[in-house]
C-alpha cells in the first residue's frame, strides 16, 4: 500500500546539519569570520550553545553589540569563502541514502529547503547524488542570514497539492521549528547539527539524536 495523494506524509529536510553532516567545516569557517572580529575560536560545544538566527544576533552575542553593516558584509563573505573550502570534506549524515530511499518506495513524497544559496545547493544537492528523492529542492535566495520562514512559505507555494498540515519538517536548529509553524506544519530537531539538545528542547516540538528517529517519529506524527 502506498500514500500518495494529498493525504500522505511529506518531509521537508533541512540541509546543513542534517542531511549534511558538515558542522565542522561550519564552526570552522564561522572562526574564520570572528578572526577577522579578533574573537577568539569557539568549541562546537560552544558553538552549538549560543547559535541563532538571525545570523547578526549570533554575531551579536559574541561581540556584545551587533556587527554594522560593513562588518556584516566583510564576515559573511569570509564565513562562505571558507566553508566552500571546507564542505567538500564533508560527507551525508550516515544513514542518509537508505532513509531517503526507503521514504520515497513508501510511495511518500519529499523535499529539501535549505538557508543555503539556491545556485550554489542545487548542484552540490546533485554531487551527493540524492536529488532524484525530492520533489523539489529549494535554496534561499536574497541576502543570507535571516529566518527560513518565508522560504518554507514559498517552498510550500511551490509544492502543488501537498498539505502543510500534513507535513513534518526535519532540521537541527531552532528556526527550522519556527518555519514549520508558520505555515502549519509539524517539526522533528536533530541535535547532530547547529544547536545544542537543550537549545532544541526550547522549541517545543520532539528532539531526537538520530535522522532514523526523526524520519520514524514524522511518520507517526503525520499519519496521526
Amino acid at each position: 500500500m502506498t500514500h500518495r495523494g494529498k493525504h500522505a506524509t511529506h518531509l521537508v529536510w533541512d540541509w546543513n546539519g542534517t542531511l549534511l553532516d558538515d558542522i565542522v567545516a561550519v564552526v570552522g569557517a564561522t572562526n574564520a569570520a570572528f578572526a577577522e572580529a579578533g574573537l577568539p575560536p569557539m568549541t562546537l560545544e560552544r558553538y552549538r550553545e549560543m547559535y541563532c538566527v538571525p545570523i547578526p544576533r549570533f554575531y551579536e552575542r559574541l561581540l556584545g553589540r551587533l556587527p554594522t553593516d560593513a562588518e556584516w558584509q566583510r564576515m559573511d563573505g569570509i564565513f562562505h569563502r571558507h566553508y566552500a573550502q571546507q564542505r567538500v570534506s564533508c560527507a551525508l549524515t550516515p544513514g542518509v541514502e537508505e532513509l531517503l530511499a526507503r521514504w520515497k518506495r513508501a510511495g511518500r513524497s519529499q523535499s529539501l529547503l535549505s538557508m543555503f544559496g539556491h545556485e550554489h545547493l542545487v548542484p552540490v544537492v546533485r554531487d551527493y547524488g540524492i536529488e532524484p528523492h525530492f520533489v523539489r529542492v529549494d535554496g534561499r535566495t536574497g541576502p543570507s542570514g535571516g529566518s527560513k520562514a518565508l522560504h518554507m512559505e514559498r517552498h510550500f507555494e511551490a509544492l502543488d497539492g501537498i498539505d502543510p498540515e500534513r507535513s513534518v519538517v526535519i532540521g537541527d536548529a531552532v528556526d527550522d521549528a519556527v518555519a514549520a509553524a508558520h505555515v502549519g506544519a509539524r517539526a522533528v530537531l536533530y541535535t547532530g547539527g547547529s544547536h545544542s539538545r537543550s537549545s532544541l528542547e526550547e522549541a517545543g516540538v520532539p528532539v531526537v539524536d538520530t535522522l532514523s528517529e526523526a524520519v520514524a517519529l514524522a511518520g507517526s506524527m503525520a499519519d496521526d
